[in-house]
């Protein structure tokens, strides 16, 4: 069942509902700021919010931070922000360190339980799992991290970024509706569908790169590498003004 986000009294709502009528609920799983949705960062004290909900009704919490943590937000985990600690947690994406394909999941001691195991059917049994060669770079990318405070590095160079793009929204804001996230994850929302799409197409012409999102089309992401450089920053905002002013001139046609 889903229930809006960010708000921790629908998932209460929700799992009271249910369990008064006999149904089950095994987990609340939701990511501690959405990615596809368009970088939505919940208000401050939905985790601890819904933590708490979750130990009173017994129910696991699981988060999903594949998009938000080995750093990208400023800390290691996004759910860190709160000092909330999931059950279950996802995590991927920039564990191979950009080179190799690694995914895992961390539990707490209770969840592993004896039934997972003696069933390798609960379990699950991934051809691919474990391979040495993306183990060896997940490894060698939590060293680098921890050794070259990477959350830290991730912070300052997204309140650089973030200002840059902020300073585009003030100069186009008939554009751009809003600009919004923490970190090197960073989203840009446009007042429409279409002006997403002519500033995202100067862009590309301009040899940048955006992520769009899956679930929310006038959002672009801009969700660099850690180690992109202060130029490289610079560049990018320098191309993106050139692009919305492409995207204003095109609007008055």
């Amino acid at each position: 069942q889903h229930v809006q986000y960010g708000v921790a009294e629908d998932i209460e709502k929700a799992i009271r509902n249910l369990q008064a009528v006999g149904e089950p609920v095994a987990a609340v799983i939701l990511e501690p700021i959405q990615g596809e949705a368009g970088v939505i960062i919940p208000p401050d004290g939905y985790l601890t919010a819904v933590r708490k909900i979750c130990d009173e009704t017994g129910v696991a919490l699981i988060f999903d931070e594949i998009q938000t943590g080995m750093g990208r937000t400023g800390t290691m985990w996004r759910c860190e922000y709160e000092g909330v600690t999931p059950d279950i947690m996802t995590f991927g994406k920039a564990f191979g360190g950009g080179i190799l394909p690694i995914t895992g999941i961390i539990c707490r001691p209770k969840m592993w339980v004896q039934d997972l195991i003696d069933n390798p059917w609960l379990l699950g049994s991934p051809t691919f799992g474990g391979n040495p060669l993306c183990c060896a770079a997940a490894l060698a990318t939590i060293r680098y991290m921890l050794k070259n405070d990477i959350p830290g590095v991730c912070k300052k160079k997204g309140e650089i970024l973030k200002a840059g793009l902020q300073s585009l929204a003030d100069k186009y804001p008939d554009i751009i509706q809003e600009v919004r996230g923490t970190g090197l994850m960073l989203a840009v929302e446009f007042h429409t569908t279409d002006l997403g799409y002519q500033t995202s197409k100067g862009l590309f012409a301009r040899r940048v790169l955006t992520a769009g999102t899956l679930v929310n089309a006038k959002t672009i992401r801009f969700e660099p590498t850690a180690v992109i450089s202060d130029q490289d920053m610079k560049d990018v905002i320098q191309r993106m003004d050139e692009a919305l002013a492409d995207t204003r001139a095109a609007m008055k046609k």
